[in-house]
């Protein structure tokens, strides 16, 4: 099986529990589940789902976060997006967790925009387009009902005052030799994208800068960012703070299926929804283009029934079906064949689009709260 997994590159068929042995994080276990459910009902939530489904599988010294959580010395979080292009539902999948250990712990979040990102690692984007897509983005991010008080958006060109003098911190404590072990670097990398990791690692330690106080951080993302945070947690305990926790994310597959898919990719503009995408156009992408995992005949398929592990719809509906009895019926109706491909596409659609409808309405009410949400030193 081969696969790519990088903070620039994903594709393939990803075999996850090798992926977790390659890069040396920890299984989310059995009690560490128990004792989020905990910290959850204590709020009136439940589990999050994704959680229950091991779509956020692995971590890095979750237990520390907890434990400190449970002394009283509550963390804080830190998530972001490198803006290079509208937001599509994959984007969404460590946010809307980001969301739910807000809600659970009451935790102050740094919502990082490193606008400058993209700009380094692709030739045909300009400065000027990702920091127009900084905006876009930033109206699913607030769209989706982060508490206002306790989140703070940092973009790194805006706040670089703040910012610079705390990564060149980061940046004396790496050598170029880590930077092109941990990321694949060769000699023709431009330095500006050899410095970047630094900046990444500032908003892990930046609200323990300006509390004057070190605060555990804890780092919702999905899996193939962990390459920046591998590096930044040997350099921070050096500045005195302590080192970053950690939680890590399946990929939501783009509508081309797992094996070709690694994950939903803005540049795959067919086989991706958008955030802003309408209703009929979600219908047809889907209905076109998503993978199935049907048999080749109505009779074939009543018979010996389809396979929802390939199944981009079904697989799509471990993401967004909260509902665990709703999700394993579709399961079990499908694998026997009495529940027809079509029939799965239409329920993700309703779905999506059920979901789509509210936030872009929300979306649009954000376009009035974005200097709320950007920071003020």
């Amino acid at each position: 099986m081969t696969y790519t997994v990088t903070p620039w590159e994903v594709k393939g068929n990803i075999d996850y529990d090798k992926l977790v042995h390659e890069f040396g994080v920890s299984k989310v276990d059995e009690p560490l589940l128990k004792r989020m459910e905990g910290h959850a009902k204590k709020k009136g939530l439940t589990l999050h789902h994704f959680l229950r489904r091991n779509i956020f599988f692995a971590h890095r010294d979750l237990k520390f976060v907890l434990d400190e959580y449970d002394k009283g010395n509550p963390f804080f979080l830190y998530t972001g997006r490198a803006p290079s292009g509208h937001t599509h539902l994959g984007h969404l999948v460590p946010w809307l967790f980001t969301k739910w250990l807000q809600d659970v712990y009451g935790a102050e979040l740094w919502f990082q925009f490193p606008d400058e990102e993209k700009f380094l690692f692709k030739e045909n984007l300009t400065l000027e387009d990702t920091q127009k897509y900084t905006t876009e983005n930033m109206l699913d991010v607030i769209a989706l009902g982060f508490d206002q008080k306790k989140t703070k958006f940092l973009i790194d060109t805006k706040h670089a005052t703040q910012m610079y003098p705390e990564a060149l911190k980061v940046a004396k404590r790496i050598t170029f030799s880590t930077a092109k072990a941990a990321f694949g670097f060769t000699n023709e990398q431009n330095i500006g994208a050899i410095f970047y990791t630094a900046m990444q690692a500032v908003p892990a330690f930046l609200p323990s800068v300006y509390h004057k106080k070190a605060l555990p951080c804890l780092i919702p993302h999905a899996i193939d960012q962990d390459p920046h945070f591998r590096v930044s947690r040997d350099v921070i305990p050096k500045l005195g703070y302590p080192k970053p926790a950690s939680i890590q994310c399946r990929f939501l597959p783009g509508l081309g299926g797992i094996s070709t898919d690694g994950k939903m990719s803005s540049s795959q503009e067919h086989t991706t929804i958008y955030t802003t995408d309408d209703a009929a156009t979600v219908k047809k992408k889907i209905n076109k283009y998503a993978f199935s995992g049907g048999k080749d005949t109505l009779e074939e398929h009543r018979k010996h029934g389809g396979n929802p592990e390939i199944d981009v719809a079904y697989q799509w509906l471990t993401f967004f079906e909260e509902d665990d009895r709703k999700l394993q019926k579709l399961y079990h109706d499908y694998k026997s064949g009495s529940l027809l491909s079509g029939e799965l596409k239409a329920v993700l659609i309703e779905k999506l689009n059920a979901f789509l409808s509210e936030h872009q309405k929300r979306r649009e009410k954000a376009k009035s709260a974005i200097d709320k949400f950007i920071w003020q030193p």
